[in-house]
């Protein structure tokens, strides 16, 4: 059973293999990791091989594993949780991921529908969670082999320095979003093993220039904080059988001041190209807390009257005579 986490499988203190052992008392079950050996009446193993497999898929939809499930499987009914229209993935604690909101179903069709996905859009849209949600869904699925997350290594409106230990403990703090969104939807065990295995790899986006991508899902987080070099590096990194997810937001742009943002030239130079989608998510689309949106809309109101008075005093201040 090398898909899943064999802790959630085997429960709490052997909880599950216990009940599942009760449940079939003519069979010698021993476990070890991820590999069950199961001896004795040949009905049984038939029966309990079927049983195992179900829970096995169970565990890969849900993340979770329940006794009221393995009676349930075992006996041969449905189990409680079914499988909704429109979730994408379910986290760890067995809660459905799915589009909140209009724009963010129409990053989910987006993403079915085309090779290359920008979604841009405010703080708290989903733009990430939402996409890593599409990557592990699609990695489940086995429509890809591996997830390739990606950020550029900017600070945001501070200079923090040289930062200790080696390499990942340099990048790791520009990418802990991205390992907070992967830790809600796969169990610490699972997702250990796979980024032990590069099944799913984190990389900040320098380290992606000569690399062809092929067979993934690829997400560049931050576009905002892109140079145009840069973004165009990483555009023309795909290969065979892969999808691209770019998100940003044009509202947090972090580099200096004199230096452009590939992301939003990328959006005018790609504008129509067939294959590309952009999703534009706003303020109504926000998922965190309610404070977040009346923050955002504090400070577009903020900045529309900052704007206003700076055309004002251009406009009020006479020209020097030459």
């Amino acid at each position: 059973m090398e898909d899943i986490d064999p802790v959630v499988f085997y429960g709490v203190n052997n909880a599950h293999l216990q009940m599942i052992k009760a449940l079939y008392p003519k069979l010698r079950i021993v476990a070890r990791d991820n590999v069950i050996r199961i001896l004795g009446d040949e009905e049984q193993m038939c029966a309990m091989e079927e049983s195992t497999e179900k829970m096995r898929r169970h565990i890969m939809k849900f993340n979770t594993l329940t006794e009221e499930d393995i009676l349930s499987i075992v006996k041969g009914e449905r189990t409680n949780d079914e499988y909704p229209d429109g979730v994408v993935v379910y986290n760890i604690s067995g809660r459905p991921i799915k589009a909140r909101g209009e724009n963010q179903q129409r990053l989910i069709d987006s993403y079915n529908a085309n090779d290359m996905i920008f979604a841009v859009g405010p703080a708290g849209t989903g733009k990430t969670y939402l996409s890593i949600a599409l990557a592990v869904k699609a990695l489940k699925e086995k429509k890809i082999r591996k997830i390739i997350l990606s950020r550029p290594a900017v600070e945001a409106g501070e200079k923090l320095g040289f930062l200790p230990g080696d390499m990942k403990d340099k990048i790791d703090p520009y990418l802990q979003p991205l390992y907070d969104a992967l830790e809600d939807m796969l169990p610490a065990v699972k997702l250990q093993d796979m980024m032990d295995k590069h099944v799913i790899q984190i990389a900040p986006l320098a380290f992606m220039r000569g690399r062809t991508l092929s067979d993934a899902t690829v997400i560049l987080d931050e576009a905002q904080n892109t140079t145009p070099a840069q973004i165009r590096m990483f555009l023309t990194r795909m290969g065979w059988n892969t999808k691209m997810i770019i998100t940003g937001d044009m509202t947090q742009i972090d580099l200096p001041r004199e230096q452009k943002s590939g992301l939003v030239e990328a959006l005018k130079i790609l504008e129509g190209i067939e294959g590309i989608g952009v999703v534009k998510l706003n303020k109504k689309d926000i998922v965190r807390h309610k404070l977040v949106t009346r923050i955002v809309n504090a400070y577009e109101a903020f900045d529309k009257k900052t704007k206003s008075e700076d055309g004002k005093e251009k406009e009020e201040t006479p020209k020097s005579e030459i």
